[in-house]
């Protein structure tokens, strides 16, 4: 992931600095809202555009496998296929060079849409429904096996992520703010004349912290998190660097309202 200019935040320090201190002078007002343990089977991510003609059957599989709620699933539109005559309006340069970054952990260059990412290692295509579910059986065990915890407040969201299981380990901990359905009218490229439904759409990526392996904490105010078109969160427990992405860990997705 990018810089600022990427629809990225960097680091979280601060607001959870902030928050811990608006926590322990009004911690007897918090009203709880929810509270999301999740261990699921599976994340997916889809690197789609709004550009390209075989993505319409890629966003409707995931939108059909994000129902699941053992599944994390989300879109991740990419700015790559603008040139063609329409510019996607829902793409992050950042998402293009998460793709990327991934292909350089995998060791090839399969950068291409749709393309599906399974727990942060398997890739597929991403209109290929039985080859999707076959990447999710192949990488269960190893990835998604550490609980996040995920509580929303009336002001704040709380994440909770737990030690590894052998004391041993370390990545980062992300935050998305997600879109859970977008209809757009495209008028121009490949998909012209096609109103196309997108799904869980990530909007924004905050960096919440660097993990160790030990159990850690993280708090948000809620006013910092809310945007046009944001109803949902997701947070990502993931081994390696932004710059080189390994494995997820564990994950988790929770509605805001």
């Amino acid at each position: 992931m990018g810089a600022k200019g990427d629809g990225v935040v960097e680091n979280a320090m601060t607001v959870r600095r902030v928050a811990s201190t608006a926590a322990l002078v009004c911690s007897a007002c918090i009203v709880m809202i929810g509270m999301v343990r999740a261990e699921p089977r599976a994340v997916i991510e889809l690197f789609t555009s709004q550009g390209c003609s075989s993505c319409p059957a890629a966003d409707k599989i995931l939108g059909q496998l994000g129902a699941d709620p053992s599944i994390v699933a989300m879109s991740l539109p990419v700015d790559y296929w603008d040139y063609l005559g329409w510019k996607d309006t829902l793409a992050l340069p950042g998402h293009s060079k998460r793709q990327r970054a991934y292909a350089r952990s995998r060791g090839d260059r399969e950068v291409y849409t749709p393309q599906v990412v399974v727990n942060g290692t398997k890739h597929v295509l991403g209109n290929d429904r039985n080859a999707i579910e076959r990447a999710i059986a192949l990488s269960r065990g190893g990835a998604t096996a550490l609980p996040v915890t995920v509580t929303i407040s009336s002001d704040k969201l709380t994440v909770t992520v737990p030690a590894a299981k052998d004391e041993r380990g370390s990545g980062e901990v992300w935050l998305c703010t997600v879109s859970k359905e977008v209809p757009v009218e495209i008028a121009r490229g490949e998909n012209r004349g096609r109103t196309v439904t997108y799904h869980n759409v990530a909007r924004r990526w905050i960096k919440l912290g660097d993990w160790k392996g030990s159990a850690q904490t993280f708090t948000v105010p809620i006013t910092d998190l809310k945007g046009e078109h944001v109803d949902a969160l997701a947070v990502l427990l993931q081994s390696g660097s932004s710059d080189n992405p390994g494995p997820v860990l564990g994950a988790a997705l929770a509605g805001l309202h």
